[in-house]
């Protein structure tokens, strides 16, 4: 399953948040598939897309950044698939 994350640095101390991910990398599971991450201009927030089978994966990753980070968690499919699932509905 796919879902677009939003990372919100809003309020949160940014030096901490990129020492962290320096240091430590991206503390996810290793089932967590990262496709791709975009950080806004004004550094922000950060989007990703992310891929997992268990939803319980993106959980993990979130405690490891809870006390740094807010999280949105959005479950999306591509329009290919949304196309797919509806086409016999429409």
């Amino acid at each position: 399953m796919l879902f677009i994350v939003i990372e919100d640095f809003t309020g949160c101390d940014c030096k901490e948040i990129y020492r962290r991910f320096r240091d430590r990398g991206r503390l996810k599971p290793d089932e967590l598939l990262v496709h791709h991450s975009w950080i806004a201009a004004d550094m922000s927030r950060c989007f990703l897309l992310v891929e997992a089978d268990d939803v319980t994966l993106l959980q993990r990753w979130v405690i490891e950044w809870a006390d740094l980070v807010e999280f949105e968690i959005v479950p999306v499919a591509t329009n290919k698939e949304m196309a797919e699932a509806l086409s016999g509905h429409l």
